[in-house]
């Protein structure tokens, strides 16, 4: 009887062994495969302080680099955005044509200075400064960083700003704090790390998701729109200190000012806020289509996840720029219409960079097409603000049309390629026309191939599977193939390649 229970006994823990083997290989592959989409954040930790009587930001950068990539690094490198605004820059910050509007009190210069470089224990990391406009940080590190490790680098820095009217620069209104700190250049296997040069036409950026601690101190007389969650506010005097956490964003901006004049309301979880200024009489007007935007790309394409979302007239050379949970509204838009349409579009910005990132160097026709885009759509279901979805669509080819016939007329030729780095865009106007203009028109068209519902249903799709990532043009097509069949590859290349004819209807 003892023996074979004994013989029993060991069937079932043979047989036990067995399945918590299987159990456990099924378990790895799966953990496997959700590892592999999985990216670990990088941590960026600031201290800032801003001197508003000689316009200098200081600031200690912690970064705890996460590294998500399959090879190993010996150097890191960051980009160092404020040296595009320094005397003697190769790429300009704004092109001729926007001079007077940029620098009203006359051309202003910028920059940003790294005065030191260590690690977690304070020991000095060797560095240098490259590239052309003195915009790359390279950082030797004292030992390989393999795969899913991490490493601390600490960078003390100091930026000068411009009085300009732009992203990074000081105002007669506004305080721009826009790209100003040591941010790290996105890895690509095979390509390696993005170092692209600062450029006028469109926005120059390209990173990935990170988590952000920033504590800012600044004047009191002084009232600020930040990135991210308010997690203290404190005054000494007449110093007020800030500290912020944002979670899963790309980048980390400020404005200051005395003059604004704040109106908040509820979208669902999140507080919506209209940073007008005081003498505004459209504040009410502003906020509400700042929440009809929200509510309608949160039906459109998936929730915003952040508790914040800051809409901030200020000085910019532009209409508008988009930072996680918050856009900048140039202060110069007086038509209502056109200031509608600047907010629903840099509110798009949310989701067509914010959540779904790509590289903006190369493929600006990916965040800005889209986005343009989703501005149409959101005017075709809000017709009470005297939009007419249909005309924005003929004015746009329209637009475009004349476009190519000017141009060709003046330069004896005309290129449509919307899909090619900013550099390769000879003027603004035809990086505006290829990549918003014809952004917009090629999504519309690849909507009435598939019907709007469809549409809208690849774009839920993108922003689910690409959320807090950066997606590429095959990818995206990757996306659409899935609700528009094989031809969809053809159908968009003949568009980003300069294969499409355009008629006059």
């Amino acid at each position: 009887m003892k023996k074979s229970l004994n013989k029993k006994y060991i069937k079932y823990v043979v047989f036990a062994f067995i399945v918590a083997i299987l159990f456990v290989s099924v378990l790895f592959f799966c953990l496997k495969g959700k590892d592999s989409d999985k990216t670990i954040l990088s941590i960026y930790n600031m201290k800032l302080v801003y001197d508003e009587n000689n316009h200098i930001l200081s600031g200690q950068e912690e970064i705890n680099y996460a590294n998500n990539s399959e090879n190993c690094f010996e150097k890191l490198y960051f980009h160092l955005y404020p040296n595009a605004f320094r005397e003697g820059a190769v790429a300009k910050v704004v092109a001729q044509q926007n001079y007077e509007n940029a620098f009203p009190n006359g051309e202003s210069f910028g920059f940003i200075e790294i005065k030191s470089v260590c690690d977690s224990l304070g020991e000095s990391f060797k560095f240098c400064i490259e590239g052309k406009d003195e915009n790359i940080l390279a950082v030797d590190l004292k030992e390989k960083l393999f795969p899913d490790e991490n490493v601390v680098i600490k960078i003390d820095f100091e930026v000068k700003l411009a009085n300009i009217n732009h992203r990074l620069g000081y105002g007669e209104n506004t305080i721009n704090l826009g790209n100003f700190y040591p941010i790290m250049c996105v890895y690509e296997d095979g390509k390696g790390f993005s170092k692209d040069l600062y450029h006028s036409n469109g926005d120059p950026f390209y990173s990935d998701c990170a988590k952000y601690d920033v504590e800012i101190s600044f004047n009191s007389k002084f009232d600020i729109a930040s990135t991210g969650d308010l997690v203290s506010s404190e005054k000494d005097g007449n110093v007020t200190k800030n500290i912020y956490s944002a979670l899963n964003v790309r980048d980390f901006c400020v404005v200051l000012s005395e003059k604004f004049e704040k109106v908040t309301k509820k979208v669902g979880k999140i507080n919506v806020n209209y940073f007008g200024f005081k003498s505004d009489e459209n504040l009410e007007k502003c906020l509400a289509v700042s929440c009809d935007a929200v509510e309608t790309f949160n039906d459109f394409f998936g929730d915003y996840p952040y508790k914040e979302l800051s809409i901030v007239k200020s000085n910019f050379v532009h209409g508008g720029m988009e930072f996680p949970g918050v856009v900048l509204i140039s202060d110069k838009i007086e038509d209502p219409r056109d200031l509608n349409y600047v907010i629903v579009h840099e509110i798009a910005h949310q989701w067509w960079y914010g959540l779904v990132g790509n590289d903006e160097y190369n493929h600006a026709w990916i965040d800005e097409g889209l986005t343009e885009y989703s501005t149409l759509l959101f005017f075709e279901k809000h017709t009470k603000y005297g939009e007419n979805f249909k005309e924005m669509i003929n004015n746009s080819l329209k637009n475009y049309i004349l476009f190519e016939e000017v141009y060709k007329k003046v330069t004896g030729k005309v290129d449509g390629t919307m899909d090619r780095p900013l550099d390769k865009f000879e003027t603004e106007p035809e990086y505006s026309q290829c990549v918003y203009t014809r952004g917009a028109l090629m999504f519309n068209s690849f909507r009435e191939l598939i019907g709007k519902n469809k549409f809208l249903k690849a774009m839920k799709t993108m922003q689910k599977e690409y959320r807090y990532k950066n997606i590429s043009p095959a990818q995206l097509i990757e996306v659409f193939e899935k609700y528009g069949g094989r031809e969809t590859e053809s159908f968009f290349n003949n568009w980003l390649f300069d294969k499409v004819i355009f008629t006059k209807g």
